[in-house]
């Protein structure tokens, strides 16, 4: 049976995208092994949503990309981070971490609400894991309470 399909909030692709690229350069495909990587799955990004974003974020100077041979010699895009790039990066894990937080203090509220004897919203170990690893070495999500 195949694995269902997670859509990606408005905004979210170009933060997976800056924290691809922020270890190394990556060529297009790279960039969607990285995300699928690092999301374990979760996020399959089509090339249709995946250029139009890396055009745009070259355009506002987050990315700087140059052709070069690729490991299979084949001439590739290769996108790297700009220093306009990692200061958005920054910005984007930032508003990452108030959406996380809002929305774990929401499901709280509402869990508290369906039944006075439940414990409030804890997200999973493994989905805590899974944006843990998301993010870049040294970052941490900063829990709601």
């Amino acid at each position: 049976m195949p694995e269902p399909k997670t859509d990606l909030l408005r905004g979210t692709l170009e933060l997976l995208i800056l924290n691809a690229v922020s270890l190394e350069p990556l060529h297009g495909v790279g960039i969607t092994r990285r995300i699928e990587q690092v999301t374990r799955g979760a996020f399959k990004v089509s090339f249709g949503s995946l250029f139009p974003s890396l055009h745009r974020m070259e355009e506002r100077g987050w990315l700087n990309a140059e052709w070069r041979p690729s490991d299979n010699n084949r001439r590739a895009k290769f996108y790297r981070l700009t220093r306009t790039g990692r200061k958005q990066l920054r910005v984007e894990e930032r508003e990452w971490n108030r959406v996380v937080e809002a929305m774990n203090a929401a499901l709280c509220t509402t869990t508290r609400r369906r039944s006075r004897n439940s414990a409030p919203f804890e997200p999973s170990e493994q989905a805590a894991e899974l944006v843990a690893k998301s993010l870049p070495a040294g970052r941490r999500l900063q829990s709601a309470r």
